[in-house]
Order: C-alpha cells, then structure tokens, then sequence
C-alpha cells in the first residue's frame, strides 16, 4: 500500500470516529420533546448522578400551589413517587385509589404513589400567567422561559448523542 492508500485509510478512520463520536448516544437528559409536530424541538437539561426531580406549577383553575416529585429507576424509567397541592378538583384528587394514599395536613393535601413507574409522560404548558418550573439538584429552571405557552411536551429520560445535543436547547445554558 502507497502513501495514497495510507493517508486515505487514515481519513476514512477519522471519518468514522467523528462520526461515532456524534451519533453515539453517550448523555444521559431530561428531556421535553414538542409534541405533534413535524419536526419537534428538543429542550433538555443533562441529568447528574442525582435521581429525583420534582415539577412545581400553578394550578390553571385553583391557581393554587403544586408540586411533584419523581425519582428516575431503571436507567430510564419515571418512579412517581408524590404530589402535594391545596385545593381539591379537576386533577387534584380528594381522594386515594388503589397503589396510592392521601394525607392532608395543615391544609396541604400529600398523594403518595405506591409503584407507580412510566417510561415518559405529556406535559402540557397552559398559555396562563402561572408559574412552571423544573427544579433539579437545588435549581430551578423556569419552563416556560424556553416552552411554548399552548403546546404540548413529551418529558422523558434520554440519551442523547452531541448532535442532538448541539440541535437541542440546553435548559442550563
């Protein structure tokens, strides 16, 4: 093999290392995918080795406190683990079913959820004046600074490939 054969060789291993490097999936995200689109938009934030994480919102219709918590099993399952809230109503229940239980104290309604795990859930960013908001690792990150008020995500536990990363919006910064 010539000097032509070498060097050809070497660019076609650099070729395919770049390309290894930025389409092997090698970050573990929270993600929030644009839901019922063609082309959706991917917000994420890198996940550490801490594994719970909470979503706090304000109630569209109650406009009152709620805040849930989620713990990430199974390397990329969702463990929902409680919701609290201060009023009782649509999505607030006053009650507990099957695999849950309810406490309420000084006002504060707490669902604790027994085993309930899922791959990935929708969350929809009301086009209200109330506060959504993502906190991880004593930070909390406003959603809808980056989401659009009126549409739909899907959140899930992702890994995400430097590509996907540099087309995605990181939600640190």
């Amino acid at each position: 093999m010539g000097k032509k054969g070498i060097t050809l060789t070497i660019l076609l291993l650099l070729l395919l290392l770049t390309l290894i490097f930025f389409f092997l999936p090698f970050q573990k995200a929270f993600t929030f995918t644009e839901y019922r689109t063609d082309h959706p938009a991917v917000f994420y934030l890198k996940q550490q080795e801490e594994k719970e994480f909470q979503i706090r919102y304000v109630h569209s219709i109650f406009l009152s406190n709620v805040l849930e918590t989620y713990r990430v099993v199974q390397r990329d399952h969702i463990k929902m683990l409680s919701m609290e809230y201060e009023d009782v109503g649509i999505g607030l229940p006053g009650y507990a079913e099957e695999g849950e239980s309810l406490t309420v104290e000084e006002g504060v309604y707490t669902l604790t959820y027994d085993n309930r795990t899922v791959k990935s859930f929708v969350l929809y960013v009301g086009d209200v004046d109330a506060d959504l908001a993502f906190r991880y690792q004593q930070h909390e990150y406003d959603l809808k600074q980056y989401l659009t008020r009126g549409e739909s995500y899907e959140f899930q536990i992702e890994w995400l490939t430097l590509f996907q990363m540099m087309k995605g919006v990181n939600l640190s910064g």
